[in-house]
């Protein structure tokens, strides 16, 4: 049997990298930023979006309806002579538009409102008619196809 306490050839290859210096690093270049990181870095940089006030807004939107009207330009002209974009353009037009509408609606007087419930009393009268006549014309058909 072979002894086993000989580490011959094993132990020759373990002193042979003890003995061995550390080499040092290779030297890279750093590496190059991705698509994501030099987005993130154009943003940090740019400008903040400016603020309007409401009548500021409500001036801009003017302008362009007035420009467009009296057909001096085209409304992409308009808007860009404006100083916004065409989103935000339209962005300010549907937050506009309610206010008007609910500023336009009528509150009905004191007659209007007479006739008007006058008006919803006859509907119901109307309603109760048609019911019944459909009521009697079903009962009819019931009794001719002898389903009663």
């Amino acid at each position: 049997m072979a002894d086993e306490s000989n580490t011959g050839p094993v132990a020759a290859s373990e002193a042979a990298a003890e003995t061995k210096a550390p080499t040092a690093k290779k030297q890279r270049s750093p590496r190059r930023q991705k698509a994501t990181e030099q987005v993130k870095e154009s943003k940090a940089t740019a400008a903040k979006a400016k603020k309007y006030s409401e009548q500021e807004r409500s001036d801009k939107l003017k302008l362009i309806e007035t420009e467009v009207a009296q057909r001096d330009s085209t409304l992409k002209d308009a808007i860009k002579r404006a100083g916004i974009s065409e989103q935000t353009y339209y962005q300010w037009k549907r937050a506009a538009k309610p206010v008007e509408q609910k500023a336009a609606t009528p509150v009905p007087a004191g007659d209007e409102l007479a006739d008007l419930v006058q008006l919803e009393k006859e509907n119901q009268r109307l309603r109760n008619l048609l019911a019944e006549k459909l009521r009697t014309e079903n009962a009819e058909l019931r009794k001719r196809l002898g389903m009663d």
